[in-house]
């Protein structure tokens, strides 16, 4: 503390994808640069900043600057986040917030920061050093999927990468803990050629933001994470850093009373909690599947998720005859719920999750154990893999090597195989995880993670 306390405080402009997955973590962050005396102007679309009043701890310090988002042809009125929209319009939200280039332009000549926080807008940086402000390029994920599966560090592969490329990790990568199914290296192949906004593809986009910002950070702590940031540092010829895990605060709220009433009248340790963020819906056998495999479980079990694909409401979706069958020990409940205040709860002894970054950091330093689930995101499959196979604290659901569909069988296997308490891998599992959550909870940990993170800031002035 006392080595950034010395250097004057900065102020940061941080502009963060328009995701409520991105600008919540940014939030987090920004809370524990202001706690070090650091100004935040926190840029957020006009009408999304009310839902984010409640978890601004320093609201004398960190301003929400709003901005109009400009309308985009095929997407609804007053969307602006990607929570607003099906998965299939997100790109829409991109070139959106790809029109706000000009207003982002005199915004930051007023607001005249010492450095712009970004994730997806790669037309940032050109803009910022016009200026004469700094860019940082920075990720609410582990260094890790960019190691891996970046343009970057693949340079060198040419652009059409095969499903044979994306076997192997790239030359001169620190480990060889991630392997996957070939529905997944599909998957991967094709999202390369995703276009996502502006005719712009989703990996040129990343790509020309880690080449052209004057730093890349990370949410991560040198312990886990450094190797991946040393070797990004290597491919990139620019400072990567890594903020720290970025824990979440201690909710200043409390869990509603029916939420729980009903918990509680579990043993502890009992029930499984299904969330899978806001932004992923499932296909309708596989959400009849999931909830299939949590009955055959024979567990309480509480699961919250938009409808899948295709559907006004969850009801319409479920299993026949499943609202009798589970009365009084299985809630499917369609909406958003605290996750983090029901994660804390005694009764839940395991955490079904699609391995979206902030979500798993929750569930890690809470003792609940962990099946994953990962959706198809590339970051989600990779933060699945290195929880699994690497850092041993949790169970993947098998998935069909070539469909990628899981059963209610593999979902059942997978939550009795971390519940029960006499099988060697639950006693595997919620050791390590023991391990991790503590290391995490450590005193100081976050503390020297943040402190480090803002003298590395401040080398870039």
């Amino acid at each position: 503390m006392d080595s950034t306390a010395s250097a004057a405080p900065l102020h940061i402009a941080i502009f963060p994808w328009f995701a409520m997955g991105h600008l919540t973590p940014n939030l987090h962050l920004s809370n524990k640069l202001a706690e070090r005396g650091h100004r935040i102007s926190f840029i957020v679309p006009q009408r999304t900043q009310t839902k984010l009043h409640h978890l601004n701890l320093h609201p004398h310090l960190i301003t929400f600057v709003p901005i109009k988002i400009p309308h985009v042809h095929g997407l609804p009125h007053h969307a602006e986040t990607t929570s607003d929209v099906p998965f299939s319009l997100a790109p829409l939200i991109a070139t959106a917030m790809d029109r706000t280039q000009n207003d982002i332009q005199l915004l930051l000549r007023n607001l005249n920061p010492h450095i712009v926080f970004f994730d997806f807008q790669h037309w940032l940086p050109s803009l910022t050093r016009s200026l004469g402000i700094k860019s940082v390029m920075y990720l609410i994920v582990h260094p890790l999927s960019a190691a891996y599966l970046g343009d970057g560090p693949r340079r060198s592969q040419g652009r059409e990468l095969s499903e044979l490329d994306l076997m192997e990790p790239p030359p001169g990568f620190p480990d060889s803990c991630i392997k996957f199914q070939p529905h997944e290296l599909r998957f991967l192949v094709a999202v390369r050629k995703l276009e996502f906004g502006s005719g712009v593809l989703l990996y040129d986009r990343l790509d020309n933001s880690f080449c052209s910002a004057d730093a890349i950070g990370f949410k991560g702590c040198r312990e886990i994470d450094g190797p991946y940031a040393e070797y990004l540092e290597t491919v990139y010829g620019k400072p990567v850093l890594l903020s720290g895990p970025l824990l979440s605060e201690p909710p200043n709220s409390t869990l509603e009373e029916k939420w729980v009433a009903w918990l509680s009248g579990f043993n502890h340790g009992s029930v499984v909690f299904c969330a899978f963020g806001s932004e992923s819906p499932l296909p309708q056998n596989q959400f009849q599947e999931l909830l299939l495999g949590l009955e055959l479980t024979c567990f309480p079990f509480f699961v919250a998720f938009k409808p899948p694909d295709g559907f006004e409401c969850i009801e319409e979706a479920l299993p026949e005859g499943f609202r009798e069958r589970v009365k009084g020990r299985g809630i499917a409940y369609e909406g958003w719920v605290p996750q983090q205040l029901i994660l804390e709860h005694p009764s839940i002894g395991c955490f079904i999750t699609h391995c979206g970054a902030a979500s798993l950091t929750e569930a890690i330093v809470n003792k609940c154990q962990l099946v994953l689930l990962p959706g198809h995101r590339g970051g989600h499959i990779i933060n699945a893999r290195m929880l699994s196979r690497k850092l041993k604290v949790g169970v993947e659901v098998e998935k069909g090597e070539e469909d990628g569909l899981f059963s209610k069988e593999s979902v059942c296997k997978a939550v009795k195989s971390v519940m029960d308490d006499e099988s060697e891998v639950a006693r595997e599992v919620r050791q390590n995880h023991a391990k991790l959550r503590n290391f995490l909870l450590s005193d100081n940990l976050e503390s020297s993670c943040v402190d480090l993170f803002c003298q590395q800031l401040q080398k870039l002035l």
